[in-house]
């Protein structure tokens, strides 16, 4: 195939529109799930907090176009950004999102451990990025709201099914250290020894670290210490509790 347009087909019997891409990342800071969010230095909605993201140009696609404007607007070093495992939320595509003009937005997320902070003043069309809680988060520009609200139905899941929340202990941590990473990202209590026994019966989840022991500050005896297993799945998966969240 040639690439040349189809014979009759004109393009300009189309209305022309822009693709965009928005990122909701996540991390886990100061025992509270947080969201990178830019204050926008641009119009529209030039000094509210939106999430990162950017017009697709128009020789890139979506996934590099993301980690593009994620390292200008955030200034995160490259290589953070590269090494970002993203995941393809949905695609955003009401007439009215964007007052400019017809906009779709390919949204992506990601939840990852030990993130650092952003630049103090941001890049791009964004003039600051901040780590905030995400119980904090102010009202967000655009359609931003229901994306991060969606993202965060995302990332819970991701708990779920992967042995991610490892990925956010110590390297040898304990099961209630385990625990806290659910409660946090979930936003609920957890029943303790019903947690335990799910955890200790999924295969290759975790892995006891002989002889080792930690004090937790109780009265109780010093809490086993375990580590990430091999596994990066679970089977079965850990679900999240239905019910109201804390």
């Amino acid at each position: 195939m040639s690439g040349a347009p189809e014979p009759g087909y004109d393009p300009y019997a189309f209305e022309p529109f822009a693709v965009t891409v928005d990122l909701a990342v996540f991390t886990v800071r100061g025992g509270a799930l947080h969201v990178l969010l830019i204050r926008r230095g641009q119009e529209p909605y030039a000094g509210a907090w939106a999430l990162p993201g950017g017009f697709v140009l128009p020789r890139e696609s979506a996934e590099t176009a993301a980690r593009r404007e994620l390292a200008e607007e955030t200034g995160l070093p490259e290589q953070v950004v590269a090494d970002l495992h993203l995941q393809q939320l949905r695609t955003y595509s009401e007439p009215d999102r964007d007052p400019r003009m017809r906009v779709v937005s390919v949204a992506f997320t990601a939840l990852v451990p030990d993130l650092p902070e952003p630049a103090a003043e941001g890049g791009g069309d964004a003039a600051q990025a901040r780590w905030l809680p995400l119980g904090q988060a102010p009202d967000l520009a655009f359609d931003h709201a229901a994306i991060l609200a969606d993202a965060r139905i995302r990332i819970r899941s991701k708990l779920e099914y992967t042995c991610l929340a490892t990925a956010f202990c110590p390297p040898e941590f304990t099961l209630g250290e385990l625990l806290a990473v659910y409660e946090t990202v979930w936003d609920t209590v957890l029943d303790r020894p019903n947690f335990r026994r799910k955890v200790l019966t999924t295969p290759g989840f975790v892995e006891a670290v002989p002889g080792a022991a930690r004090l937790t500050g109780g009265r109780g005896k010093p809490a086993a210490l375990y580590r990430a297993g091999p596994a990066t799945a679970l089977h079965p998966p850990l679900l999240r509790p239905e019910g109201p969240t804390r």
